[in-house]
């Protein structure tokens, strides 16, 4: 019996343009009829090949603009290989080329052979999202084959995430940002050796999420002022929590009760289809308030915007208002020892959207929050 176990070094998450690393160790178990003669020749086994290979899988609807399909498809149909990945239900829209790991392997009872695997992941590359209409999802195949026996296959998941691109403007600002020289602004600073792509795209998101920039909206409806929102951010990275605040005190119709929902915009290029999926949800009865404020956690095992030849991923606020300018809502004077609710309230239901950038966090944050097996085994017996 021969175990392939794969150990995913740096965790199941990664961002586009990082390298993918990994150990792959091919050991000999011996039976217990082996044990005996564990000497002869015959108890050794024989790998005739080994190779890894990375690929990306996609699923579409049925109403999928089939055009637009066959292209994104056909350009990745030259990294199509002999290591069963056709044999997908879905299409492959990216894969590398296969490594060889070995040629010819003899392992001894009780024997292990580890081969470190490392391959880059395309900054072009869609990221992994399991939408309604389009789905992407990413997978390490290793294969081996005994002689004269079937090729066996172990298939293993990863999340790829989608890395925002820099251009030279934003390598200056990181560069004159993170030096400690007091040092005037230079748009022809170079970049330090020590600086690679990818540090420098982190740095860039980084900086954008940080930025505090309270934009204002008034929300109206026809009949007058119902409050007034702040949003203290516009960009956010996955794990955070988006903050905002609703002032009643400049209203002139009053707000029932108000709910607001993290969603997100799923658009399939050229089919004239979308759907919304909601993610989190703050409610609240507010009539009375001169002011609240809402705190809604973003999940890290959502994608982040992104878009495709096929689709297109946006993130909103949808917000949903209970307004009523009835006359019986108004409260009592001083002088009044109670007040009685009327029965029955004419109320109107106003709704209203707000895009926001939603971004992608560092792969360890993700990993440490959304729990994954690192370590994958395949028994050829």
């Amino acid at each position: 019996m021969i175990e392939v176990s794969l150990k995913l070094t740096k965790g199941h998450v990664f961002l586009t343009g990082e390298n993918v690393e990994c150990s792959i160790s091919f050991t000999y178990q011996p039976s217990t009829n082996h044990k005996i003669a564990q000497s002869n020749s015959d108890t050794v086994e024989n790998l005739a090949w080994g190779s890894a290979q990375i690929h990306c899988l996609c699923f579409t609807g049925p109403n999928i603009n089939k055009e637009i399909r066959k292209h994104s498809i056909d350009q990745a149909m030259l990294a199509d290989t002999a290591l069963g990945i056709t044999s997908e239900s879905g299409s492959t829209v990216f894969a590398t080329k296969p490594s060889i790991l070995f040629c010819d392997l003899k392992l001894h009872p009780g024997q292990t052979k580890t081969y470190i695997y490392k391959e880059k992941i395309p900054n072009d590359s869609p990221p992994s999202f399991r939408g309604q209409l389009v789905k992407y999802c990413y997978k390490i195949t290793v294969g081996t084959q005994r002689v004269n026996n079937p090729v066996k296959l172990l298939k293993v998941p990863l999340r790829v995430l989608p890395l925002i691109e820099v251009s030279m403007s934003d390598v200056g600002e990181i560069c004159n940002e993170t030096t400690e020289e007091l040092t005037p602004t230079n748009p022809f600073l170079e970049v330090r050796q020590n600086e690679n792509p990818l540090n420098l795209a982190l740095q860039t998101l980084q900086n954008i999420t940080a930025r505090r920039n309270p934009n204002f909206y008034m929300i109206s409806n026809k009949r007058g002022r119902v409050a007034r929102f702040c949003l203290f951010k516009p960009a956010y990275k996955l794990g955070e929590d988006i903050v905002g605040s609703l002032d009643f005190s400049i209203a002139t119709v009053n707000c029932m009760q108000l709910s607001v929902a993290l969603q997100c915009l799923e658009e399939a290029n050229g089919a004239h289809e979308s759907k919304l999926r909601t993610f989190s949800r703050h409610h609240e009865v507010c009539y009375g308030y001169r002011q609240t404020q809402l705190v809604l956690p973003i999940p890290l095992h959502v994608t982040p915007a992104f878009s495709t030849n096929l689709v297109t991923l946006k993130w909103i606020l949808h917000f949903e208002f209970v307004t009523s300018d009835s006359k019986g809502l108004e409260f009592p004077g001083l002088s009044s020892t109670y007040w009685q609710a009327p029965t029955e309230v004419a109320i109107e239901t106003m709704v209203w959207s707000l895009p926001i950038q939603l971004y992608s966090t560092t792969p360890l944050h993700v990993a440490q929050g959304v729990q994954s097996n690192d370590l994958h085994t395949l028994v050829i017996r």
